[in-house]
């Protein structure tokens, strides 16, 4: 009988387990990581990128009246032997670049 309520512990343990993990993976938002992977590969259509950096901790961001979650970061571009930065933000729940600004 003792190896019965173990079996049945353990086939429970694993199906909330795995519903848990369904659930996740649902609501999962951007990493930051993947995130300035999207922002350098939407500036690398335009040209080559010498450096590049990203804050890890999102902020609010208003955007034409439209409040998001995004990181911020930056990239720098070699555009005529000078170098180029811009800021740019990317919404968390999509990756999506939502507002870009040259900076120097």
């Amino acid at each position: 009988m003792n190896w019965k309520k173990t079996a049945l512990v353990a086939g429970l343990g694993v199906t909330v387990g795995f519903l848990a993990k369904q659930q996740l993976d649902n609501y999962q938002t951007v990493t930051p990581e993947k995130a300035l992977n999207n922002a350098k590969e939407a500036f690398k259509r335009k040209g080559p990128i010498s450096g590049s950096w990203i804050y890890m901790k999102p902020e609010e961001v208003e955007k034409n009246g439209l409040l998001y979650d995004a990181y911020r970061g930056g990239i720098t571009r070699n555009i005529d032997g000078e170098n180029k930065q811009y800021e740019f933000y990317v919404d968390i729940d999509t990756g999506a670049v939502i507002g870009s600004v040259q900076t120097s």
